[in-house]
């Protein structure tokens, strides 16, 4: 494992003197792209990389062979990107991942996997047809505590099927593990669960309320200021996309962003909400050209952000954030997605402690 320095903004949150300054470890190296990271009860690492390619890490070790290759459109933002583990992994073995296929277009798809003999096996498609483009694909799974399968979509570079409520574009779609309707869904016989998004990268859940948050990129340099978002998300809500930026325009109908970042561009993607330890409840953000891990602190209730800070700067561009079983956060960069300046061990996994 090879240690890293991590940069001043980092030493400032965690409390640390210079002598004493969080030590960042390069965990794995020479990953083409990676977008997600989950861990199983085991401790392995499953890891995609947008070319096509689920990964398996064991002990900070990267397996030499996938345990799966998918024939994707690896083209602008898609391909292989969002990966979940069923929440009784391994048994059921169940591996669930988002793709970008090409098919009269672009077109986005959730398909099951089951792991077998160290490989992955194709089980069954979960949704279908989400529409895709060169950009705004979306692609975040991941499950909640209530047993169901959350996924992000974008609006596949048609503001208007955002608010289109036949469409899965732009969208929060909400399934049964096996890919069906859940009954309690807010909109009866669809997947539905919130609507009116530009592009969602990021979903977590608060460690004791359960409510779901969600990040996703504003239209940088089409309407002046970037405006990404973070947005608490209600069922049935409708957040605004494209009528109005960040939920704002006193109009009723529309939720308003949790957290705006106006004239700032994050570009924010994968999020999460340490678990354990005096970090616990904040809600992490790893964003892409803003190049930065951003923590969030929410007031008690968790409607809105008390303050937010930068936590992890210096690696370029952050794809993904999960807190591993080990009390440590564990940080995807995106350098060679074709928008950032790869060295050479790029792409990364960091390892950052969490403090005590």
């Amino acid at each position: 494992m090879r240690w890293l320095v991590a940069g001043l903004t980092a030493l400032v949150v965690f409390g640390a003197r210079p002598s004493a300054r969080p030590q960042v470890a390069e965990w794995v190296r020479e990953l083409e792209v990676p977008w997600a990271i989950a861990f199983a009860p085991d401790g392995r690492a499953f890891v995609t990389e947008r070319p096509g390619r689920v990964r398996v890490v064991r002990a900070g070790r990267l397996d030499p062979e996938p345990a799966a290759t998918l024939p994707v459109a690896h083209v602008g933002e898609g391909g292989l990107l969002g990966l979940a583990l069923h929440p009784q992994f391994p048994d059921p073995p169940y591996v669930y991942v988002y793709y970008t296929y090409q098919q009269d277009g672009l077109r986005n798809r959730v398909e099951r996997f089951r792991e077998q003999g160290g490989r992955l096996v194709r089980d069954r498609v979960i949704v279908d047809d989400i529409p895709g483009a060169f950009v705004h694909d979306g692609g975040r799974i991941r499950f909640g505590p209530d047993g169901m399968l959350y996924v992000g979509t974008g609006d596949a570079r048609q503001p208007a099927l955002a608010q289109d409520p036949r469409s899965l574009a732009g969208k929060i779609l909400r399934v049964t593990p096996d890919g069906g309707v859940p009954p309690d869904n807010p909109f009866p016989g669809s997947v539905v669960y919130s609507l009116g998004h530009r592009n969602v990268q990021g979903l977590a859940w608060h460690p004791l309320s359960r409510r779901l948050y969600a990040t996703e990129h504003g239209p940088s340099g089409e309407r002046g200021f970037a405006h990404d978002e973070v947005n608490l998300i209600r069922p049935g809500g409708n957040y605004g996309w494209p009528e109005v930026l960040c939920g704002q325009g006193g109009r009723p109908e529309f939720v308003e962003a949790l957290a705006c970042s106006g004239e700032d561009t994050w570009a924010p993607s994968g999020a999460e909400f340490v678990r354990t330890g005096s970090w616990r409840g904040r809600l992490l953000v790893a964003n892409l050209r803003g190049a930065h891990l951003r923590a969030f602190v929410l007031a008690p209730d968790g409607s809105r952000v008390e303050r937010q800070e930068v936590v992890l700067s210096g690696f370029g561009r952050l794809r993904d954030v999960v807190e591993g079983p080990d009390r440590a956060l564990y940080v995807l960069t995106s350098n060679r997605d074709g928008r950032g300046r790869p060295t050479a061990s790029d792409d990364r996994i960091l390892r950052v402690p969490l403090p005590p």
